[in-house]
C-alpha cells in the first residue's frame, strides 16, 4: 500500500493508497506499483540515491528505457505482463475518482501520485463552502484537481493547451461518474485564456495552477516558469473576488523550493501585504521509509 506524505509546518498528512506504491528508487530511476503492475521509469530526483530493494527491480513488468524523461520508449520486460487500465484515487471515505494510466512517449503515465493529498484538500475545502464555488484549473493536464473539485461540488473551468490531455481529463470524468457535473473543458494557451477572461470581467472563487518549467501552447506560444508565472498570477488576481476562497500552486521546476513558490504566490496573487500561503515539498515515501522529492506546493488557506 502506497504512502504519500505532505509536510505542512510541523504536521504530516499521510495517505494510504491501495492502487499505488513507490517500491524503491535510486540511480536516477524509480520502481512503482500501479495496481498489480511494476513499472521502472526515470526519476531525476533519485540521481545519486542507492537502490535498496534489488530483487524487486528484477521483477519489473514495464520499463521506460531512456535515462531521462522523454529520451526513451516503453518496453514490456515480462511476457505475461499487463498494463493497468486505470487506478482509483480516494478523496473522501465515500468518494473516489478514476484515472486512466497510459504509457506516454515522455515516460509519464498521465498521473502525478504526489498530488493525492492536494486533491483531498481541494475536495474538503470546497465541500465546506456555503455556496457553489467557481474554480479555475490552469494547466489542468489529465484532470486530477478538476475531478477532486467536482466531487466537492465546484463549478470547474479546466484549461490546458494539450488537446490529448484535455480529452484524457474528460474521459477520466466519465470513468468517475462526473460527466454531468458542471465542468467546462478548454483547449487553449493558458495565458491567452486568462487574458480574455480578465477582459470579459469573469470572476472565480478559487484558482489551481500546476505550471510546467517550459512549454508551448497549441500555436507555439512559449512558456517559461520564472518569466511568465508572476504575470499570470497578477492576471489571476483580477479574476478573484477580493480574497479568493482557496488557491493551490504546484510545480516540478528544478531549483524552485517551498519558500520560492510561496513568494511567487504571495507577491503575485495577494500582494506584499497579503497573508502568506503555506508551502511544502511534495514527497513520495518508499517502502523502506526514504523520501523521494517530487516537486513543491503552496496553498491558501493552510487548513
Amino acid at each position: 500500500m502506497g504512502r504519500i506524505e505532505t509536510n505542512i509546518g510541523n504536521s504530516t498528512l499521510a495517505s494510504d493508497w491501495p492502487d499505488y506504491e513507490l517500491i524503491d528508487f535510486g540511480d536516477g530511476r524509480k520502481l512503482e506499483r500501479w495496481g498489480e503492475t511494476l513499472v521502472d521509469r526515470p526519476a531525476p530526483a533519485a540521481a545519486g540515491e542507492v537502490r535498496t530493494r534489488l530483487a524487486e527491480w528484477k521483477s519489473v513488468d514495464w520499463r521506460y528505457t531512456g535515462e531521462r524523461v522523454g529520451d526513451g520508449r516503453w518496453r514490456r520486460t515480462r511476457s505475461a505482463a499487463t498494463w493497468p487500465e486505470s487506478v482509483a484515487c480516494r478523496v473522501t471515505d465515500e468518494q473516489r475518482f478514476v484515472v486512466e494510466i497510459e504509457r506516454l512517449p515522455t515516460g509519464q503515465v498521465g498521473l502525478f501520485p504526489e498530488q493525492l493529498d492536494n486533491w483531498r484538500w481541494l475536495t474538503k475545502r470546497i465541500t465546506r463552502s456555503v455556496r457553489t464555488m467557481r474554480l479555475l484549473n490552469l494547466f489542468g493536464y489529465t484532470g486530477g484537481s478538476t475531478l477532486a473539485a467536482a466531487f466537492g461540488g465546484a463549478e470547474v473551468t479546466h484549461v490546458d493547451a494539450s488537446k490529448p490531455a484535455v480529452n484524457r481529463a474528460r474521459r477520466n470524468a466519465e470513468l468517475s461518474g462526473l460527466a454531468e457535473r458542471p465542468i467546462r473543458w478548454i483547449v487553449e494557451d493558458v495565458f491567452k485564456y486568462v487574458e480574455r477572461e480578465v477582459k470579459r470581467g469573469s470572476q472565480y472563487d478559487a484558482i489551481v495552477l500546476d505550471p510546467p518549467s517550459y512549454g508551448h501552447g497549441p500555436k507555439g506560444e512559449a512558456w517559461q516558469f520564472a518569466r511568465d508565472l508572476p504575470k499570470l498570477l497578477r492576471l489571476c488576481r483580477a479574476l478573484t473576488i477580493g480574497t479568493p476562497q482557496l488557491v493551490l500552486l504546484t510545480c516540478h521546476t528544478p531549483g524552485v523550493g517551498p519558500a520560492d513558490l510561496s513568494a511567487y504566490l504571495s507577491d503575485g496573487l495577494f500582494g506584499h501585504c497579503g497573508q502568506p500561503p503555506s508551502s511544502y515539498p511534495l514527497r513520495l515515501r518508499a517502502t523502506d521509509g526514504r523520501y523521494l522529492d517530487s516537486g513543491v506546493a503552496a496553498r491558501w488557506p493552510a487548513s
